[in-house]
């Protein structure tokens, strides 16, 4: 079963003077162990999509559903700390706590502290090639490449399959860039992640197991 299906989704964002159709009617299932780009012009949808997955908004028709369920029916706050995690292309820590605190604060939310979501970090930092000593720096010690990474161990002490990114190589140059994709797709095909990727970097495609076109409000495999 996929992990994350999209059915019939329908978004528009509504002003003064007008009404823009972001997404018409959109239909897709997103599987486990595979990585997937959306990609699409700017103001094409991409990102409302990715939005409407992460759970910071719900469909204004059709619906999302997490492992059969829809995101309407879940507390979206929770869904947001356990089910969906996201990559940003801005990196998003928190600048006036280390590495090791920014790594350990969606375990926190979620009750576990300590010793476990100390050990858990370290674990979590190794996998994402990065050295132990990094766990006491703060983010602005490090490269963006680094902080990439420190985002990433982030997202997966949430234990979630769900991997959403947000244009993850963007602020990174053409080296780091690909050391993240290897890192993600790693996560995909060797850890069972769904990993989703918003991107308008045409150079990863190619290493994407399934490129999907937003057009017109719909979404197009390639």
């Amino acid at each position: 079963m996929a992990i994350l299906e999209i059915k019939n989704v329908q978004f528009s964002y509504r002003s003064r003077y007008q009404t823009v159709h972001a997404l018409k009617g959109v239909d897709y299932a997103f599987e486990q162990g595979r990585v997937y780009a959306l990609v699409g012009k700017s103001g094409s949808g991409k990102s409302t999509l990715l939005s409407l997955m992460a759970g910071l908004d719900l469909p204004q028709e059709g619906e999302i559903l997490f492992e059969g369920q829809p995101t309407s029916a879940m507390n979206l706050n929770q869904y947001r700390r356990e089910k969906a995690a996201v990559i940003y292309q801005s990196f998003r820590l928190f600048p006036l706590l280390t590495v090791e605190e920014n790594v350990t604060y969606p375990m926190e939310l979620r009750g576990l502290g300590g010793k476990a979501a100390r050990e858990k970090a370290r674990m979590l930092i190794e996998k994402v090639n990065l050295p132990e000593t990094v766990l006491n720096r703060f983010p602005s010690m490090l490269s963006g490449g680094e902080q990439q990474r420190v985002a990433i161990a982030r997202a997966m002490s949430m234990d979630s399959r769900l991997l959403l990114a947000d244009e993850p190589t963007g602020n990174l140059d053409t080296e780091n860039g690909s050391r993240i994709i290897d890192l993600l797709t790693d996560l995909a095909h060797k850890d069972g992640y769904c990993v989703i990727i918003a991107t308008h970097d045409t150079e990863i495609l190619p290493r994407m197991d399934q490129v999907c076109r937003i057009q017109g409000g719909k979404l197009i495999p390639l």
